[in-house]
């Protein structure tokens, strides 16, 4: 399966930065339940990524976790004192992110000129040694270590915050 555009940019980036990466094509996944049969496709945590928005979509939030763990968002609102959250429609991920539904990422940042996107992520997941994302698309994942995943995020220049989501 060819490179989508969308990719380029992605491997452009990792390969500016010196990080290493390997790519699994698959068919087409949208959602966590979906990329469970593709498990077996590579090693290293699967993770699942949420693009949220405050109440008065102001704030914009990454939230990017393990794809087993369970998120309240009242919680996290409570947590991140933005009263409410919810999931941020297809034109805001879009608009911030560059991104289609199904395809929700870290690798997004990329995208996000000016650094509004706040991101969240589980203290679990850096315990993993590689994470798999969709490079923009999802028909591929991208396989990192984590702390090359943590270069990545600090080149994009968006806050980043580590919390506990067990």
């Amino acid at each position: 399966m060819p490179v989508a555009p969308q990719e380029v940019p992605v491997y452009e980036t990792l390969n500016r930065l010196g990080i290493p990466f390997e790519r699994f094509e698959h068919p087409p996944v949208a959602t966590v339940e979906e990329a469970q049969q593709y498990d077996d496709l590579h090693e290293g945590g699967h993770c699942k990524n949420f693009f949220l928005r405050d109440k008065k979509g102001v704030q914009h939030f990454l939230v990017i976790l393990l794809a087993g763990t369970e998120v309240d968002l009242s919680n996290l609102a409570k947590n991140l004192k933005c009263g409410h959250l919810s999931f941020a429609s297809h034109e805001r991920l879009f608009k911030y992110l560059g991104l289609l539904p199904g395809s929700v990422g870290p690798f997004g940042l990329i995208n996000d000129h000016f650094h509004v996107v706040r991101v969240i992520i589980d203290r679990a997941l850096l315990l993993e040694e590689k994470v798999g994302f969709h490079p923009n698309v999802n028909t591929a994942t991208v396989v990192v270590k984590v702390s090359d995943l943590q270069d990545f995020l600090k080149d994009c220049g968006n806050e980043v915050e580590v919390r506990d989501f067990d």
